[in-house]
């Protein structure tokens, strides 16, 4: 079956990782599989590498010329599904189901919906979220649940691993934690600065360090709030990083202090995947696919004295460690393992096209 996927972002984010591992899913299944991309983008670039590939202007959602340009595409390659992510690339796209091709928009996040309602179908990646739309007047036999896959587990060299170590000042005695995301308002990393400026440099004998992997707006804002609170020796800024795997392998806990608009938290399973001790915000995505002491330390969000009680908790208990470590690994395999959610594509695809008239 063949599948033409658009997305205008321009930046390379959590959801843009997603777009690349899906698309690669899809080709490792044999699908017949094209990426659509804003030109001048992040994604225009390797990260793409051994994926068919078109780079479109995608200048604003309402760009006539865009749109049309979008259209021509379509009609050029014909495939059987559009799927499009988030709102520039779905605004852009309008399909007369006549056509016979179906017009699938997949939503990753709680939007406006104005922009949305023309698609033919719709793929929440959370029940949350397909409940939103259900609310929204969307017709609930055209909305479809499936989950994001974790990123795959890549196995770093321990050499490089060493070097990691070595170009950080990392000492053994150092227990590390890892927080990963776009520097955003909805990401909470400045509630995670204030928890480590309310703890002791050392817990249980091992100095706490900081690693925050990733970039954006507010990233100045939290150095600076790192410094006025005296930890900014503790913490590592990273900045973003595209292969996240020996960051993932370093980090001895995975802190993800999202805040309640969070609406499912790669991260989380991206700490499951690499068996990592997790401790997270309860934000509405996390309530849905994580159980509080069995697969996650979980404390209520934007409360920067409950994440440091969170860290004291976990990095004193070794035995606590290891049981969220044993309860991410089977919450993974059991609703977030590759196979199973490429299974659902599988089945939704062959459904919508064969379904008859949209």
């Amino acid at each position: 079956m063949k599948s033409l996927h658009i997305i205008g972002s321009k930046q390379v984010a959590g959801a843009e990782r997603w777009f690349v591992r899906f698309l690669r899913a899809l080709q490792a299944r044999g699908q017949d599989v094209r990426a659509v991309v804003r030109r001048g983008s992040e994604l225009d670039a390797d990260i793409l590498a051994g994926l068919p590939c078109s780079a479109l202007p995608l200048r604003t959602v309402w760009d006539p010329w865009s749109r049309g340009e979008v259209s021509r595409l379509i009609a050029r390659e014909h495939p059987a599904i559009v799927q499009t992510y988030m709102g520039r690339a779905t605004r852009l796209t309008h399909i007369d189901p006549r056509s016979g091709i179906v017009h699938v928009s997949r939503l990753g996040g709680y939007y406006k919906l104005d922009g949305y309602r023309h698609a033919h179908a719709w793929i929440g990646n959370t029940r949350g979220l397909c409940d939103y739309l259900v609310r929204a007047g969307f017709p609930h036999a055209r909305v479809f649940h499936i989950y994001n896959f974790a990123e795959p587990v890549r196995l770093v060299d321990p050499q490089a691993l060493h070097a990691l170590r070595t170009r950080l000042a990392v000492q053994p005695d150092d227990l590390l934690l890892l927080t990963a995301g776009r520097c955003v308002p909805v990401k909470g990393q400045r509630f995670l600065l204030d928890a480590l400026g309310r703890l002791p440099a050392s817990i249980a004998g091992r100095r706490l360090r900081l690693v925050v992997l990733g970039d954006g707006p507010l990233l100045q804002d939290l150095k600076a709030q790192a410094r006025a609170v005296g930890i900014d020796q503790r913490v590592i800024w990273a900045g973003w990083q595209t292969d996240t795997a020996p960051w993932y392998a370093l980090a001895d806990l995975v802190v993800f202090p999202s805040r309640e608009e969070e609406t499912l938290g790669n991260v989380v399973l991206e700490a499951w995947a690499y068996e990592r001790p997790l401790l997270t915000t309860w934000f509405r995505g996390a309530r849905e696919i994580a159980s509080h002491g069995e697969d996650a330390w979980c404390v209520p969000c934007d409360d920067p004295a409950a994440l440091a009680e969170g860290l004291r908790a976990l990095v004193g208990d070794a035995a606590l460690q290891q049981q969220l470590v044993a309860g991410g690994c089977a919450t993974l395999q059991r609703n977030f393992s590759e196979p199973a959610v490429m299974a659902q594509y599988d089945a939704l695809y062959r459904h919508l096209t064969t379904a008859g008239p949209l």
